[in-house]
């Protein structure tokens, strides 16, 4: 894309970030995993706002009860490969985002090798053990992580840097007894996983341009029914 289409492209970004700031999204490389809810929105708001890279991983397929939420379901696609989606949506809204889809799950035998060359990840995941092997991965990579999770109209986001705590001090270590986030059981309702995926995308721009009062080791939460949001000290 040339010069003057890149300028028209981003206008609507200046001045709330600089030119400056607009290159250095442009350079970032930004990895998300898990392409559902929160993914699929955060995907979306990534591509538009300009990062560079994006590395999208999502071993699941659409099926009817995601339709509900999940930005990147469509009818047409039950049975589909989110990564696959998604990535197809990054290139329809921004061509000049290089994206490196991956159609599988991740664990302890490929999370450091899909995260390490990232200069963020994106936990979009639903299952609060994954979260635990992800942070062990992150911080082997040296990568922050910008965590979002939601239950019917209730989200939460934090920031996770190499060395912190992190997810022990939200579900206590290793998760206690819990495997699954609460929302197996609550369900999740569009509007909130469109908020809390906006939260985390707005965390994310903050830590790679190093502005703002980023949430490292504070808990933001949301609930929806009562307007209630509340940052919490994690430490």
């Amino acid at each position: 894309m040339g010069t003057s289409k890149i300028e028209e492209r981003y206008d609507r970004n200046f001045d709330t970030i600089s030119h400056g700031e607009q290159k250095t999204l442009g350079g970032s490389k930004v990895v998300v995993i898990g392409l559902g809810g929160l993914g699929g929105c955060v995907c979306e708001m990534l591509a538009r706002i300009g990062i560079g890279n994006l590395t999208l991983i999502d071993g699941d397929v659409f099926e009817h009860s995601n339709l509900n939420r999940q930005l990147l379901s469509e009818e047409g696609l039950i049975g589909f490969s989110k990564a696959q989606a998604a990535k197809d949506r990054v290139n329809a809204i921004n061509s000049d985002v290089i994206v490196n889809h991956l159609a599988e799950y991740v664990d302890e035998s490929n999370l450091y090798d899909r995260i390490k060359n990232g200069d963020v990840v994106m936990d979009c995941l639903d299952s609060i053990s994954t979260r635990f092997k992800l942070q062990k991965a992150a911080k082997k990579a040296s990568i922050p992580i910008v965590s979002g999770a939601i239950a019917g109209v209730a989200g939460q986001v934090t920031v996770i840097f190499p060395g912190d705590k992190g997810y022990e001090l939200i579900y206590g270590k290793k998760g206690g007894k819990q495997s699954e986030g609460v929302e197996t059981k609550t369900g999740n309702i569009a509007y909130c996983a469109f908020l809390v995926a906006a939260l985390q995308s707005s965390e994310c721009l903050k830590v790679l341009l190093d502005r703002g009062d980023i949430l490292r080791n504070k808990l933001l939460i949301a609930e929806l029914w009562t307007n209630t949001f509340d940052i919490v000290d994690l430490l």
